[in-house]
């Protein structure tokens, strides 16, 4: 047998290292998601390849990077971190064989599946997301009486399902503005849960300070943020007050967290510049846009997906492929590149079309360059380092 074909054989056996934690599979996935989604809209977008036939251009896009890209990460991160919090061993081998590979199959009908019966395409675009939540959502409430976070995890046990209302109202026409808004959302609460947890732990660990926290203030911003999540279905005013005292209420937490320090550190920077990120996204939406012709290009949207998603996922990818393989948590020459190329293809995606309005195409281009290179760096580097064992001789 050749060796390529022992290898190939080997990796798809139940008890192979990339199947004992949920990060190991979806981070890899996240990886070719990330180089390889970005690039394939600029294609699509120019005409170069053609568009998916079931769907808009736009619907298509929007849906494989939040729910390929997106829920790749998502996904990977939940599964790991939701055994920790309730002390559980976690899922692993089969199931998360089965995962991967519903999510791979959802990626192939949403690209490929234009002459597909209705009820295949309706099983591939649904099987990867209604198992994953159905699976996480066991582990959190079979658990509960010795989650950790007992009291943050409701978050998780609300938006979870809602994920699969939001990614239905996408892929319809009439309601994609509802579906992407939803979406976003969502993964807006995600994203602030997760913040909250770990920059305390990572500031504790860089400054040894502690950030502000109040769990009145706390939870006021995840149920605002909660509440938002269904901000198109609210009259605007009400929508643009929300965003606004949102807005507000993490730009004032934010001053206690010691923004300055951390901006000292490229790894723990970046994170910080996530948060603000989502707070633009709040205030460009809530907001009148400057002078009489507005912001260039789709900024709302793209602030949040790439400033919290683009700079806060490849440095928490980087943090836990590192920690939970055994390694050292550094962030030197190499991984700071990484993170560099990010912040490049977030200021050329959305700084540069509004002074060269002109040169938009060009600037997408540079944009979803960076995203290719960033993440082909991170697939070169940590997909083999996800498929070996820990190096700390633990088993996962």
């Amino acid at each position: 047998m050749p060796a390529s074909q022992r290898i190939l054989i080997n990796v798809f056996a139940r008890n192979h290292p990339l199947w004992l934690v949920g990060f190991r599979p979806f981070f890899a996935l996240a990886c070719l998601a990330g180089l390889s989604l970005p690039v394939a809209w600029i294609l699509v977008f120019k005409g170069v390849l053609p568009a998916p036939q079931r769907f808009s251009p736009v619907q298509w896009h929007a849906h494989e990077m939040f729910f390929g890209f997106g829920w790749a990460v998502l996904g990977g991160f939940l599964l790991t971190a939701s055994k920790n919090w309730v002390g559980v061993r976690g899922y692993h081998g089969g199931t998360l064989m089965f995962l991967a590979g519903a999510w791979i199959f959802e990626r192939i009908g949403m690209s490929f599946g234009t002459g597909w019966p209705a009820a295949l395409f309706l099983l591939s675009n649904n099987l990867f997301l209604l198992s994953i939540v159905a699976l996480l959502l066991a582990t959190l409430i079979r658990h509960r009486d010795q989650d950790s976070y007992r009291r943050d995890n409701v978050f998780f046990l609300i938006i979870l399902p809602v994920f699969w209302v939001g990614k239905t109202l996408l892929l319809q026409p009439e309601h994609f503005h509802l579906g992407w808004s939803m979406t976003l959302g969502l993964f807006r609460v995600a994203f602030l849960v997760m913040l909250e947890r770990t920059l305390g732990q990572f500031m504790r660990s860089a400054f040894s300070v502690e950030i502000l926290r109040k769990p009145a203030l706390d939870m006021a911003i995840k149920m605002l943020a909660a509440l938002l999540i269904f901000g198109a279905l609210l009259p605007a005013p009400v929508l643009t007050g929300l965003e606004l005292i949102l807005a507000l209420l993490l730009l004032g937490r934010l001053a206690f967290w010691h923004p300055f320090k951390a901006f000292t550190r490229l790894e723990l920077g970046i994170m910080i510049l996530g948060y603000l990120a989502i707070t633009a996204q709040l205030l460009i939406d809530a907001l009148p846009p400057p002078g009489s012709l507005g912001w260039v290009g789709t900024v709302s949207v793209h602030a949040f997906t790439f400033g919290a998603m683009g700079l806060v996922i490849p440095a928490m990818m980087i943090r836990i492929a590192n920690g939970h393989t055994g390694r050292k948590v550094i962030f030197g020459r190499f991984e700071k590149t990484v993170l560099w190329i990010m912040i490049a293809a977030f200021f050329l995606r959305l700084v540069g079309p509004q002074f060269l309005p002109g040169a938009y195409l060009r600037w997408l281009d540079l944009a979803a360059t960076c995203w290719f290179v960033a993440f082909g760096l991170l697939a070169w580097r940590f997909i083999p380092q996800l498929a070996q064992a820990r190096i700390d001789g633990r088993e996962h």
